[in-house]
Parts: C-alpha cells; sequence; structure tokens
C-alpha cells in the first residue's frame, strides 16, 4: 500500500505525529512492534509512574499527615497488588485511547518491526516470522529509547532492574538503592520511600537532577531526606553489582576513591536512556547514528541526511521528554504538509514528578553566568503562601530570572506544590517575551499556589515582594 507518511513507532512523538498527518488530509499508517499502541510513555514510562506516585502519595499522606488534618485511621497497610492492577488499568485505558483516536482519524496500523529496505520502502516483520511490505513518500523515524545499560552493572530484571521493571515489584521492599540521581531514579525512589522502603540514592555527580538549576537540587535533596528518609551518596562512582538470594551488593568509590559497600533488596538502575534504532535499517538508506547517544542526526526541519526521511523524540539529539516528542511529530507534520511550523527548545518545561515537584523553563542561572548575561532573580518560599499553609505544602520556593536592562524574563524555576501544572504559565509568559514586570502586573486568585510565581516575579523586579 502507498502512504504519504509511515511512522515508525506509536509513542507520544508517533502517534500525535501520525493524527496531525491525518488532520492535514495525508494518508498515514503507524507501525508499531509492541501490541499496545503508546510506547515507552504509556505502557512503562511517564503514565504507569504517575498512577503510582499517586497512589504512593495517598498513602504516604495518610500516614503522616492525616491525623494534623483531623482524619483519625486504624490498620493502615499497602496492597500493593491492588496498587499495580489500578496502574496497569490506567495503561489500558490510555493504549486504548490511542486506539480509538486512530480509528477516528483513519490512521491505518501495522503491528510489527518495521525496517527500511529504501528510503520509500518499509518491511514489516510480524512475530510469526512473515513480513508484509508498504511504501511511503515521508518516513518518520519515532522508535523511542529504552534504559542505558552499562558493562559493570549486569541488569538481571529480578534484582538489579530498571525502571520498566521497577513499576511491577510485588511487595514493598525494606531497602532499595537507586543508581541514578536523576529524574526517573528520584521518581522511582520516591515511590518506595513513601511506601516504607529505605532508599538509598547513588548519583557520580555532586548534585541530584544536575541539568536543572542548582538551587533546586539542593531543595529537593533536603526535602526527600527529610520528609522520606532518602539517602544520597553524592559524587560516587558506582563500579559494579552483583545479585545473590534476595540481596543485591553495589559497590562504588566516593570522591576521595575509597570503597563503599551498599547493600539492599533491590537495585535500580537508573543512568538514562539510549536512542533505539535496533533492527530498523538504517544502514540500508546510508544513516549513520551518532557515537554517543546512538543518536539519529536530523537538520533544523528534523529531516535526516536521507530527503523524505525524518526523526523525532528521544531517537534524535535533545532532552528525553514525551511533551518535546510531541511537538516535533507535530512540526514534522506539518513540514510535510508544506506548513511553517516552529520550536523554540529553550521553551521547553522539564518536571520532576517527586513531591514536592520540580519544574524549571528556560535559562538556570548556571547557564546565564556561563553566558556573561546580567540578570536580575527573585524567588519566594512556599512557606510564605497563604494557600500552601492551608495544604501543609511549605516545602520550596519560585525562582524568577529577568534580563537586567530589558526585564525579560529569562528563566523559571520552582520547587513545589503542583509545580508540574503552574510552570505552563512561565512558558506563556516567555513565549509573548514577557518581562517580570508582566507577571507582577497579572492579577492572580488568592488563595492559589500561583501566586508565588507573581511574588518571585516582584521580587526580580525592585524586590517588591509583598508577603516576605
Amino acid at each position: 500500500m502507498q502512504y504519504d507518511v509511515v511512522i515508525i513507532g506509536s509513542g507520544p512523538g508517533g502517534y500525535v505525529s501520525a493524527i496531525r498527518c491525518a488532520q492535514l488530509g495525508l494518508k498515514t499508517a503507524v507501525i508499531e512492534k509492541y501490541k499496545t499502541f503508546g510506547g515507552t510513555c504509556l505502557n512503562v514510562g511517564c503514565i504507569p509512574s504517575k498512577a503510582l506516585l499517586d497512589s504512593s502519595e495517598h498513602y504516604h499522606n495518610a500516614a503522616h499527615t492525616f491525623t494534623t488534618h483531623g482524619i483519625d485511621l486504624k490498620d493502615l497497610s499497602v496492597n500493593m497488588s491492588q496498587m499495580i492492577a489500578r496502574k496497569d488499568d490506567v495503561v489500558a485505558q490510555n493504549t486504548a485511547g490511542i486506539t480509538y483516536l486512530f480509528k477516528k482519524n483513519k490512521i491505518d496500523s501495522f503491528e510489527g518491526l518495521g525496517s527500511f529496505v529504501d528510503k520509500n520502502t518499509i518491511k514489516i516483520t510480524k512475530t510469526d516470522g512473515t513480513s508484509e511490505t508498504i511504501t511511503a513518500k515521508n518516513v518518520v523515524i519515532a522508535s523511542g529509547s529504552k534504559p542505558t545499560a552499562l558493562p559493570f552493572l549486569p541488569v538481571d530484571k529480578k534484582r538489579i532492574i530498571t525502571s520498566t521493571e521497577a513499576l511491577n515489584i510485588k511487595e514493598v521492599p525494606k531497602t532499595m538503592i537507586v543508581i541514578g540521581g536523576g529524574v526517573i531514579g528520584l521518581e522511582l525512589g520516591s515511590v518506595y520511600a513513601r511506601l516504607g522502603t529505605k532508599v538509598s540514592v547513588v548519583e557520580y555527580l555532586p548534585t541530584i537532577i544536575a541539568t536543572m538549576d542548582g538551587g533546586l537540587g539542593k531543595e529537593l535533596q533536603r526535602v526527600l531526606k527529610k520528609s522520606l528518609g532518602m539517602e544520597f551518596f553524592m559524587g560516587h562512582k558506582v563500579t559494579g553489582a552483583t545479585a545473590k538470594g534476595k540481596k543485591v551488593t553495589v559497590s562504588a568509590l566516593n570522591a576521595k576513591g575509597e570503597e563503599v559497600s551498599l547493600e539492599a533488596d533491590y537495585c535500580i538502575v537508573a543512568v538514562g536512556r539510549t536512542a533505539y534504532t535496533t533492527g530498523l535499517g538504517l544502514e540500508n538508506i546510508g544513516i549513520k547514528t551518532e557515537e554517543r547517544g546512538n543518536k539519529i542526526p536530523v537538520n533544523a526541519h528534523l529531516e535526516t541526511a536521507v530527503p523524505g526521511v525524518y526523526a523525532i523524540g528521544d531517537v534524535i539529539t535533545g532532552a528525553m521528554l514525551a511533551h518535546k516528542a510531541e511537538d516535533e511529530g507535530v512540526f514534522v507534520a506539518e513540514t510535510i504538509a508544506g506548513q511553517k511550523p516552529h520550536i523554540n527548545y529553550n521553551l521547553i518545561p522539564g518536571v520532576v514528578y517527586t513531591w514536592p515537584e520540580v519544574a524549571s523553563v528556560g535559562y538556570t542561572e548556571e547557564q546565564l553566568k556561563e553566558k556573561g548575561v546580567k540578570y536580575k532573580a527573585g524567588s519566594f518560599p512556599f512557606k510564605a503562601s497563604g494557600r500552601a499553609k492551608a495544604s501543609m505544602d511549605t516545602d520550596g520556593f519560585v525562582k524568577v530570572l529577568a534580563d537586567e536592562s530589558t526585564d525579560e524574563i529569562l528563566g523559571v524555576h520552582m520547587i513545589g506544590p503542583r509545580a508540574a501544572d503552574m510552570i505552563a504559565e512561565a512558558v506563556v509568559a516567555m513565549e509573548f517575551r514577557a518581562s517580570a514586570e508582566d507577571i507582577a502586573r497579572i492579577c492572580h486568585a488568592h488563595p492559589t499556589y500561583t501566586e508565588a510565581i507573581k511574588e518571585a516575579a516582584m521580587a526580580a523586579t525592585a524586590n517588591r515582594a509583598i508577603h516576605m
């Protein structure tokens, strides 16, 4: 069959791109190697992890804050089987939603491994070994990523596990080691820490969530240690891990070069993700991946070295974020249709779904200093927020960075309640190149968490925050 566009992969980048292509009148097909749509995000990433984060947060609040709220409970316990079952149901609802959207938009789908015969011909190999071919004027590679494997950290998927297996542990472990202080490790670590697991985080760098503004990592580490008892081994280089029976031993070197040994029931290896291109047949069309991260090189239009072949999402350079992949999916669809879309990569927000949540957009203080940009900074703590006091969510702050001369907002960084949702206000403001004064002059409903953004903007303009 001949298509205008064939998309390999049905994750957030792939399925969103397919829908936008169909909306633009392009005959579209999607090839997915697994039985369900949605890729890593919907099946073993964003959605299931947020389901467990939400469930574990309910339990943690019931165990630690309900009494203060005047709610007394007896015999509180964790039903792990039900928690996992609810997570699976959430996943099923979301993947079924994509099936519905494909039918609604008249998108054809094929189950199997898609690989290039030539730049316009795709072979689909099914699980039973049979195959078929389809042709397309344009092809979009949206094959995503997989957990990074390290030779000295052999994953057995039983005791030494990745984020995928961590979503299906059937009991609450007494102890757990998380290798990697990034987003994935901290989110999954906090799930089990809330349920009562003693969690130890081993990180090579001197700070957690190192790609975000430095102040956010310091505050998050402080809060996770205080509220969940999480232990942090910073500046530690992991040298190996071995599983014996029901225990895992992790060896590392601390900042002084001294050997350190840690033992736990489980070890989650969360040291990043690598672009997944296995079996795509890229060599058949002359595409070579980058040595670092296995990324597919693309130009400003997200087109590869082969005309008519595009790549989006985790498989190309940039942050591995579902919403980045979605925007790129729309961008490519509109480019193929002859439109002139744009993406401002500096304004793609990053979020960590711990509690408190962490969110960031634009330049960090470290980046502005490195660039030599003169800026103003204004911060406002949630402990001074009436809404945060009412909900007992007083940890964290909002920081606004603005150009010293023009007052244009250059970056907004926050850690606190519902930061994942609040960051959208900053993104909108920065898309329209607003000044800190603009946000300071906008009326924010009271009492809300977003008042902290206004106060931080006021602090950035003449240091005139009202409530501190």
